[in-house]
């Protein structure tokens, strides 16, 4: 369960790294516009990356839930 939100979040800012590294490191010598417009995706990556990384999944148990599923009485 966690180990799958660990790689998603590996993944996504994987992603991000390649995306700054490329803009700066090859493709400023082609094109500058396309450099920026890199580090503008790259920009966008990681708020999504925590998003999706903490995205809830069916099978995981939350602070505020109590042991049987069944019952909506809080304490």
């Amino acid at each position: 369960m966690y180990a799958r939100r660990r790689r998603r979040y590996l993944v996504l800012m994987s992603i991000c790294l390649v995306l700054f590294v490329s803009a700066w490191g090859f493709v400023q010598l082609i094109s500058v516009p396309a450099a920026v417009g890199l580090c503008l995706a790259a920009m966008v990556v990681p708020p999504l990356a925590v998003i999706i990384a903490n995205r809830r999944e069916p099978d995981d148990r939350w602070f505020d839930e109590d042991d049987d599923r069944g019952s909506d009485v809080r304490r």
